[in-house]
């Protein structure tokens, strides 16, 4: 007996064990259970939240290569995730959440949702705009049953941020819903969490939108649709249209790439041209082994980044390539403001698919777009949104409308330029000051420069006026003579040339009591000539008074009007390129155009020397200019008016005198 109780005994204490052994997924499936309480258990704010509930965990963080003593310049990367809820009881559509970034973070990816800035890596040091894809919309808890998969979107964050202590990721400064309508107080942290609660503003009022199935279009200063016009089962047609609807915007030569993503390529073009034709790359690619018979010497292309150009105005009337409306401008795309025709372009391309993409309804547009030209502005363009189906006006001529198959917006938006990193360059001068300031030190960059015989970082010299109408190498004597007789220091390192192909004077020719004017002058220092130029002049609320440009077309540029558009006049537009001069030993002589501008100063009281006269911000054909970062300086001996003018005059009327006394 005692034997059989010792072995019941010991049988009951291997018991718990033999369990663990042959069972072990029950006892860790009720742990998890546990824990799946808790995780489940929604968070206390958007349990009370009746709105848009938004979060924004920081993950860890792993330090980077290069390993640097600077604490602020050292990399790291980070993992986050962000959540938005609809708790309220109306469908939130096209959801727009900013994240607020300020450690210089590169947003290398994110599931669920894609920045409305630009593609993935994007700098966003200055913040970003998450949008959802694929879910655009939130639904409401009430019309899903509480369907979170509807009603909610999780995005997981990764990317590189810079500085920061300990091992924690950093939090951003906020978090804020951004869709019309809507008002979100100041996010609250706690415990490596941000979270808000953002409402419905009662005091807005909507303006009437037609109801859309897919995200609203968006407004940029380039639009491009990319719509499919006909579907078959491996191939499709698409029509690429392109918007310019920045009053300022421009390209000229336009170059237009994307990446595709599913092993497409181009077999046609109508309206535009690839810059590259390979058919071995069509060959050995996957679209080469599944279209065996196809004929690859005549596809467009198969390059997997397409390079597309805008054919030549004389190919429009081409009946293989062009017959397109708005197509064939030789790339160029001008503001409305100037010329409606030239604000936007139209290509169509036949699209082939490879499996597992054989079916009508497959359709993937390509990514990563691009666009750039030729002394233009810079564009950053965002990823595809679907958006609905753009109506197009019947071809029979019926008042009818078709529609597109399926549609997809991009957005690019102008970027302003680095430093030392601009196309153009502006300097000033003025009538109460006789030195000139130049453009700033490699205002467009010193790459290509042997900076061990010039000074990259130096201030520009102040020259003598007539210095700015002659090549920076022929400068340095004038510079040189102009310091001595002004009594200006030297460096033994002379400053840099400002390396930019078009430079814009701006003078300040008169300051009266009710009005003022300043003369702008255009170089072209490059050696092709620039047609159709135009410029522009933010003056601030000096601009509000322009009253004319006397040798260009002129005009303000709504909505604040404190902006001035300017071009050449019929027949004047054609800005030529520097040629050489009279004689062999002359320096060569840039394109120039000049006009004078008035303005009044009907506003109240303004301090022209002092910075008013001077413009804000420049741009030549869309680019933005480095402006100086100083004025001229106002001498009351360089200005004859007033008492210095009242005392040359007392001098004369004297001499006069005198002489008359003699005879």
């Amino acid at each position: 007996m005692k034997i059989r109780h010792a072995r019941l005994n010991l049988l009951l204490l291997l018991l718990p064990l033999i369990n663990l052994l042959l069972f072990p997924t029950l006892s860790s499936a009720q742990d998890y259970g546990e824990d799946a309480e808790k995780k489940d258990k929604p968070p206390p704010g958007l349990a009370r939240c009746n709105g848009v509930y938004m979060s924004y965990n920081s993950g860890g963080r792993e330090k980077l290569y290069p390993r640097t003593k600077n604490a602020t310049a050292q990399a790291w990367s980070f993992k986050a995730t962000a959540m938005i809820v609809n708790t309220g009881i109306e469908e939130v559509k096209g959801w727009e959440m900013f994240v607020g970034y300020n450690h210089k973070e590169i947003i290398v990816s994110a599931t669920g949702a894609v920045s409305s800035d630009g593609d993935f890596p994007y700098d966003a040091s200055n913040g970003t705009t998450f949008i959802g894809s694929p879910n655009t919309d939130l639904k409401t808890s009430i019309e899903t049953a509480g369907d979170y998969t509807k009603i909610s979107t999780n995005i997981e964050i990764t990317g590189t941020l810079f500085g920061g202590r300990g091992t924690a990721t950093p939090l951003p400064k906020s978090i804020k819903l951004v869709n019309d309508g809507w008002q979100c107080p100041a996010a609250t942290s706690k415990a490596g969490t941000m979270q808000v609660c953002c409402k419905r503003n009662p005091k807005f009022k909507a303006k009437k939108k037609t109801k859309t199935k897919f995200a609203r279009r968006r407004n940029g200063d380039l639009n491009i649709i990319y719509d499919v016009l006909q579907a078959y089962t491996s191939n499709y047609m698409a029509q690429v249209t392109i918007d310019n609807d920045s009053p300022l915007g421009r390209l000229d030569h336009w170059n237009l790439t994307w990446e595709w993503m599913r092993g497409e390529f181009i077999y046609s073009l109508r309206g535009a041209y690839s810059a590259e034709k390979n058919p071995s790359e069509c060959l050995h690619s996957k679209a080469g082994q599944f279209y065996g018979d196809l004929d690859f010497s005549q596809v467009a292309t198969c390059q997997k980044k397409p390079i597309i150009k805008d054919l030549p105005a004389e190919r429009k009337e081409d009946k293989q390539l062009g017959m397109l409306p708005f197509c064939c401008k030789n790339g160029t795309l001008l503001p409305a403001l100037m010329d409606a025709s030239k604000a936007r372009a139209i290509f169509q391309l036949q699209v082939y698919k490879v499996p597992p993409d054989q079916n009508r309804t497959a359709f993937f547009p390509p990514q990563h777009w691009k666009i750039d030209g030729i002394v233009n502005p810079q564009y950053k363009c965002g990823p595809p949104v679907r958006v609905d189906p753009t109506g197009f006006p019947d071809p029979s001529g019926l008042q009818a409308t078709t529609y597109a198959i399926a549609s997809w917006q991009i957005i690019c938006n102008i970027t302003k330029p680095k430093p030392k990193a601009a196309r153009c360059c502006v300097s000033y001068s003025a009538f109460y000051n006789d030195s000139a300031i130049p453009c700033n030190t490699c205002a467009c960059g010193c790459g290509d420069i042997d900076t061990d015989t010039c000074n990259d970082n130096a201030r520009q010299l102040l020259l003598p006026p007539d210095s700015l109408l002659v090549p920076f190498g022929n400068r340095t004597l004038k510079a040189k003579v102009w310091a001595k007789r002004k009594h200006m220091s030297v460096p033994k390192k002379l400053p840099c040339p400002d390396n930019c192909g078009i430079s814009l004077n701006w003078h300040v020719n008169s300051d009266y009591a009710d009005g003022w004017s300043a003369r702008v002058t255009v170089f072209n220092w490059g050696a092709n000539a620039v047609e159709d130029w135009f410029a522009a002049v933010d003056l601030g609320k000096a601009g509000l008074g322009y009253e004319n440009v006397y040798s260009f077309n002129g005009s303000r540029v709504p909505p604040k009007n404190q902006t001035i558009f300017f071009q050449g006049l019929r027949g004047m537009n054609f800005l030529i390129g520097l040629k050489n001069g009279t004689h062999p030993r002359d320096p060569k002589v840039p394109g120039k155009m000049q006009s004078v501008i008035s303005f009044k100063k009907h506003l109240g009281t303004f301090n022209i020397p002092g910075g008013d006269g001077f413009p804000k911000r420049v741009f030549f054909n869309g680019e933005e200019c480095a402006l100086p970062k100083f004025f001229p300086k106002k001498s009351s001996g360089m200005r004859l008016s007033g008492i210095r003018f009242l005392h040359s005059i007392l001098l004369v009327i004297t001499t006069f005198v005198v002489i008359m006394c003699w005879f």
